[in-house]
């Protein structure tokens, strides 16, 4: 009697991708970083051994020790508290003004990729004229017109990056409006909107994907340099540029005050910026390794 053989179960598409793109050390090294942020970000309330707000005039300005890890502020505020909880501020600039330039970005990219014509020039002129002003001059042009506040700062932010997508998602789309597939789907008589959402941005959207990791970082760091100059979180957030706004004038007397926020705002882009690396080889055909 023959042995009954049992076929391998094959693993799912997206398992095989996750595996051979953790095969980098840098991915790996990226993806932990970006796991403790994460976790950090979730759990700040736990992690956190004090109240990112609460002052003890008497522990003002304390070294690193056993009861301060990261030292006090001038105020007597525990520096590591505030440094983990600024994490709730970096993942929802992430989320706001990444999401608002990917949102925007997108639509004027369609838009403007697809129906082409004067609507293409059109929206192109803008964004020309948007990436003519340098990143920070225009995200503090339009937080001054806003008014100075957290939220306010990261939508100048997402304004500030939505012609990058635009230009990147209108090449995607023009390249891809003329294959086979889409020629087919006009052919058979499918609605502008149903080949735009189901033939023409999935198969724009892996250069997208890999840009917005990658500005994911850039990000966290014109968050921080607008709260830095006073445009964005407003005191006593503990926001990192913030607290790195409070730390200069102590640098030399206090040097851990402004260096622990630097050290987490230096980790995340990190961890972003090796995440999005791996994820543009892997994405890559010429890149990739197997």
């Amino acid at each position: 009697m023959s042995a009954i053989e049992i076929a391998p179960v094959e693993r799912p598409q997206w398992s095989r991708d996750a595996a051979r793109l953790l095969r980098r050390p840098t991915a790996r090294i990226g993806v932990a970083i970006v796991a403790v942020f994460l976790l950090l970000t979730i759990f700040a309330s736990l992690i956190a051994p004090y109240s990112p707000f609460d002052q003890d005039f008497a522990k003002a300005l304390m070294g690193p020790s056993g009861d301060h890890i990261f030292g006090t502020d001038q105020y007597g505020r525990d520096v590591l508290s505030r440094v983990v909880f600024g994490s709730r501020t970096a993942l929802l600039s992430i989320f706001v003004a990444d999401g608002l330039a990917l949102v925007l970005g997108c639509a004027l990219g369609l838009i403007a990729g697809f129906f082409g014509a004067w609507l293409d020039s059109a929206i192109m002129r803008v964004v020309d004229v948007l990436l003519a002003f340098p990143y920070l001059l225009l995200a503090l042009i339009i937080v001054a017109a806003l008014g100075p506040s957290l939220f306010n700062s990261m939508i100048a932010i997402g304004i500030v990056y939505t012609p990058q997508y635009a230009r990147l998602i209108r090449g995607q789309v023009l390249s891809v409006k003329t294959t086979e597939f889409v020629l087919a789907a006009q052919a058979l008589g499918a609605n502008r909107m149903r080949i735009i959402l189901r033939h023409i941005l999935p198969n724009s959207f892996t250069p997208i994907l890999v840009m917005a990791t990658l500005q994911a970082g850039t990000v966290v760091v014109e968050t921080a340099g607008l709260s830095f100059l006073g445009m964005g979180a407003q005191p006593p957030s503990p926001d990192w540029g913030s607290v790195l706004a409070e730390g200069q004038s102590y640098f030399l007397s206090a040097w851990w005050i402004a260096t622990f926020p630097g050290l987490a705002i230096f980790a995340v882009v990190l961890g972003f910026n090796l995440v999005g690396d791996a994820l543009r080889d892997h994405f890559d055909p010429r890149r990739r390794k197997e």
